[in-house]
């Protein structure tokens, strides 16, 4: 059992499916932290502020589908893992266009009944890299939060000149400049 606490984002609008994945996660995962949603406003909030360490998502969902949440996800945080498990990838094709996209994985839901087989390889090797980097982890994720704080913030501000809008502009361009790359332990 993994014991080292992984934080899940779960994009899947089955409440059944929800049930049964979050029952197969613990039983690989001793204290797994699972947020859950099913369209693509959630999705950006949780990226923004729940900061996953891995991103399981179904392929269907009611108002768009999992490459749109693939190219969300891969905006705002290209190096989070991002398994697909769903019914619908039975196609070859489609398959390799989610990989070729930047997805990690996918597993299909007909093998639901060996979900754990499946996804134990892949959250072990997410914890083995969280373990390996767990401060320079914590501190970057806290630094991202506070990022997209700041671009929420200056979304909700009403520039009523030209001068402001400029200055706005201006911030975003000096918060982006900064790296979050692990690798590098730039901040």
């Amino acid at each position: 059992m993994i014991t080292t606490t992984l934080r899940i984002l779960l994009v899947e609008d089955s409440e059944t499916d929800v049930v049964l994945i979050k029952r197969k996660i613990g039983k690989i995962v001793e204290n797994p932290q699972i947020e859950v949603v099913d369209n693509l406003d959630d999705c950006n909030y949780q990226l923004q502020n729940f900061v996953p360490d891995i991103i399981l998502s179904d392929y269907n969902l009611p108002t768009c589908n999992g490459m749109d949440v693939l190219e969300l996800a891969k905006s705002v945080d290209p190096s989070v893992p991002f398994i697909f498990l769903t019914g619908t990838i039975n196609d070859e094709e489609l398959a390799a266009h989610t990989i070729l996209a930047g997805a990690s994985g996918y597993i299909l839901k007909k093998h639901m009944d060996v979900l754990e087989e499946k996804l134990r390889p892949i959250f072990k090797k997410v914890v083995f890299n969280m373990v390996a980097k767990k401060d320079i982890r914590e501190q970057i994720r806290k630094n991202k939060i506070a990022v997209n704080q700041i671009h929420n913030y200056l979304d909700s501000l009403k520039a009523d000149n030209a001068e402001q809008k400029d200055n706005i502009g201006k911030i975003r361009e000096s918060i982006g400049k900064f790296k979050f790359r692990e690798d590098d332990h730039e901040i």
